[in-house]
């Protein structure tokens, strides 16, 4: 009887892996729970790569998404870390600041909720 051990990833596998720290996860996630409330959103996924972390909200599970949140720390020179897409994937907003980014999508829920 043959044992294969895979060994457990290590600190420096975890580290190559980009993410979003406590903070700017609870910004996103309440942005979407009042996309939810306002009835927008439905469904939310999240992906993490080596070069950026995602986050986007769907109307519904089978579409495409209606709004993408990534961070690519690779950018921090550039344009800025985050980037704000909309659903046909055109850039909506960057910056090196969260709260920059998503005022557009808050700014969106703003006039829904006065109409």
């Amino acid at each position: 009887m043959s044992a294969e051990v895979t060994p457990f990833p290590t600190l420096a596998a975890r580290a190559a892996q980009v993410g979003f720290s406590r903070d700017e996860l609870q910004r996103i996630l309440d942005l979407y729970g009042r996309m939810v409330a306002a009835g927008q959103a439905r469904d939310y996924a999240m992906d993490f790569s080596k070069d950026a972390a995602v986050f986007s909200a769907f109307r519904r599970a089978a579409e495409r998404p209606m709004a993408r949140i990534e961070k690519r720390p690779a950018l921090r020179g550039k344009q800025g870390i985050w980037a704000l897409y909309g659903e046909a994937g055109q850039v909506l907003k960057r910056g090196h600041e969260l709260p920059g980014v998503l005022a557009p999508m808050e700014r969106k829920l703003l006039k829904l909720v006065e109409d």
